[in-house]
């Protein structure tokens, strides 16, 4: 049961969010705090358990079947600590309605980690757009990104319940994630793969169906974007792992070639872009679409040690982006504005802000001893030991400019002369350290241990 009330608890304080007074936005932030540290709370003690209750039985079997353990505890470990960093980064002038999104989010999202069972996994799929498309909605400017987001994942989503629903009716049970042995084959086996592929490309997002995401990630307010990026982005990569090689491994084989492809594509076009962007929060979001498309490459390579950095470059990316995400929303927050050609100087009157951007900078760039490292390196090594030269030699490029990127992001937000035209603010405040202090902990914990995660991360 305690695993049924990880789901519920912040899906329920969510819902009794909006019967607060839309004014009552420091209570908001209050319950949301503890709502959310209930949640890490009952990850930790939860990790292992296992509950299940049948509730379909024609035309095929299915349970609400929920299970933590390997990469999926990961997963959700991440997901809720990012989500109350991100709750406890929400200034005093954040909408009650932003808190209850963000736990509706996190409860979805738990949701979908958490099922065993495919039919329950599509179901919390769909239900985890929601919040983002309602949040974006919300603000007149931004509707025409609202509906971009969803009628992209809404289609995944579509295609992906199509699958389950295929998957079900010729195997006759999608109760079945988390088990060895279940192998689909026949005429249909590729279609459905397909249906599953299509959903999980959207998601993460991989080039061309990429053209959602970074709108959705400009738009979103910071503490939302910090979970999507962070987490909500891992779930399709997430579904190749515990789904494509679990169930389709012949034909994940077969059609191997076009992930590779597409996932080289992501790799090298993200971070071409996010060299020529001038907008902070796209810097961030493209540097994204590039550093997914390794994983991509490494899911695709069938390489035991490019699986393994995979899981642990998922956690990775997870805690960096989420930091660069919330510090650049403080920076926003202070200056009014995004863009590098208004930024500057801030580090010399910001110094423990230009401290919490350089470490989740150098993370994203890879730096040795931050939690980036060891993931790049391990896929790395694993795709040339799988026989994939091109592909090796390939990924070295977008390392050598994720430095160019993210040194230039550093140095245009806080180094060289104070713009006259910038209002002095007050340094990273106690709030918002205590935010961060979690990620950037990570950040370094990974960094230097990162065998306690390697060894259950994968299984």
């Amino acid at each position: 049961m305690m695993l049924l009330a990880l789901v519920l608890v912040p899906l329920i304080v969510g819902t009794l969010l909006f019967a607060l007074p839309a004014a009552a936005q420091t209570l908001s932030r209050v319950i949301g705090v503890v709502a959310s540290l209930a949640t890490v709370v009952l990850v930790l003690a939860a990790r292992g358990d296992d509950w299940s209750v049948r509730w379909l039985s024609r035309p095929f079997t299915a349970a609400f079947h929920l299970g933590l353990s390997g990469l999926s505890f990961w997963l959700a470990l991440l997901l809720t600590v990012v989500t109350l960093s991100a709750i406890v980064a929400c200034n005093a002038s954040a909408r009650r309605d932003l808190i209850a999104q963000l736990l509706f989010l996190e409860g979805t999202m738990l949701g979908l980690f958490l099922a065993r069972d495919l039919l329950l996994f599509a179901l919390f799929w769909d239900a985890m757009l929601l919040p983002v498309f309602f949040t974006l909605l919300a603000r007149a400017s931004h509707v025409t990104t609202a509906w971009r987001y969803f009628l992209y994942n809404f289609a995944g989503g579509l295609a992906l319940l199509l699958a389950t629903a295929a998957f079900g009716v010729l195997f006759g049970s999608t109760d079945v994630i988390g088990q060895a042995g279940v192998h689909v084959i026949g005429a249909w086996a590729p279609w459905i793969l397909g249906g599953f592929a299509l959903a999980f490309l959207v998601k993460t997002p991989v080039f061309p169906l990429h053209t959602w995401m970074p709108l959705t990630y400009a738009d979103t307010p910071p503490a939302m974007v910090a979970v999507v990026s962070a987490v909500q982005s891992k779930a399709g990569l997430y579904g190749f792992i515990v789904i494509g090689l679990a169930f389709f491994p012949d034909y994940m084989k077969a059609y191997a070639g076009i992930f590779l492809v597409l996932g080289a594509i992501s790799l090298i076009y993200g971070a071409l872009a996010a060299l020529a962007q001038s907008d902070t929060k796209r810097i961030v979001a493209y540097s994204s679409l590039s550093h997914l498309g390794l994983i991509l490459i490494a899911i695709f390579s069938f390489n035991t040690i490019a699986l393994q950095g995979a899981g642990l470059y998922l956690i990775a990316h997870g805690i960096f982006s989420a930091a660069l995400f919330l510090v650049l929303g403080f920076v926003e927050e202070r200056e009014e504005t995004r863009s590098l050609t208004h930024l500057g100087g801030l580090g010399a009157l910001n110094p423990r802000l230009a401290g919490a951007l350089c470490i989740a900078a150098l993370a994203a760039l890879g730096l040795p001893g931050l939690a980036g490292f060891a993931g790049e390196l391990l896929i790395i090594t694993g795709i040339f030991q799988s026989g994939l030269l091109w592909a090796a030699l390939l990924a070295l490029i977008p390392i050598v400019l994720a430095a160019a990127y993210m040194l230039r992001l550093f140095q245009g937000v806080m180094n060289g002369p104070q713009r006259s035209d910038l209002p002095i603010r007050a340094d990273l405040s106690w709030r918002e350290g205590i935010a961060l202090a979690p990620l950037v902990l990570a950040l370094l914990a990974l960094g230097t241990i990162p065998g306690a995660l390697l060894q259950t991360v994968i299984k």
